[in-house]
């Protein structure tokens, strides 16, 4: 693979990545934004892949494959399942509305790569240069997370969040030992079927899975 096309790639790989965290910010109905989550991990392996086969690092395209088996089709598909037992389709009215969210995100972007600028320019490469995605999707996914209502969509905020930790390890060290990414991605597994049991019981307990109305249950 020439220097260009692994470039241009990793280029397409980063942008669908950060451009996956805009989309869970954009959209309303649950399913989409599951939808999307699975799209991003889907970016984040293609990241991993394509910087272990320009590097010649089979251990690092291996822990690629196994980071987007979990990020894009295990994750979701039992996020899938916990919002089919909710009974919910659509994310209340957020504490952010859509406008607001995406200049936020914006706003997140720019502070990312200011703030990455620095290092990027230590040790100047594709990867490097892309650092500032990750970052952003921490930001973001970190925004998510406080700015939901639903107990599915502020998971989907905190999985978000991961995945741009995972992306900038990826990026800043060319990846993370695999007995630690193994560690990471079974205790996500353990936080999302735990999810999945506690939105069932909420579901059949008060009616709904909305923050606001437990927080008012409890008062």
């Amino acid at each position: 693979m020439s220097e260009s096309v692994y470039t241009q790639l990793l280029d397409l790989a980063c942008g669908a990545f950060l451009l996956a965290s805009v989309l869970v910010l954009w959209y309303r109905r649950l399913s989409a934004i599951v939808k999307v989550l699975a799209l991003q991990g889907i970016a984040l392996a293609a990241m991993g892949v394509l910087l272990g086969a320009h590097e010649g690092r089979g251990d690092l395209a291996g822990v690629a494959v196994g980071v987007g088996v979990l990020r894009a089709g295990v994750l979701p598909y039992l996020m899938r399942r916990a919002l089919v037992r909710s009974g919910q389709t659509r994310e209340t009215q957020p504490l952010v509305n859509v406008a607001a969210s995406l200049l936020a995100a914006a706003v997140l972007t720019l502070l990312a790569y200011a703030a990455a600028r620095p290092l990027a320019e230590l040790a100047p490469s594709p990867a490097t240069r892309a650092l500032p995605v990750g970052l952003a999707v921490v930001l973001i996914g970190f925004f998510i997370l406080v700015t939901r209502r639903r107990a599915l969509a502020q998971m989907v905020g905190f999985l978000s969040l991961d995945n741009g930790i995972t992306a900038t390890a990826f990026l800043a060290t060319s990846g993370v030992p695999l007995i630690v990414e193994l560690g990471v991605s079974f205790d996500l597994l353990l936080a999302v079927l735990v999810l999945y049991l506690l939105t069932t019981r909420m579901r059949a307990a008060f009616g709904g899975t909305d923050i606001d109305d437990l927080r008012e249950l409890h008062d």
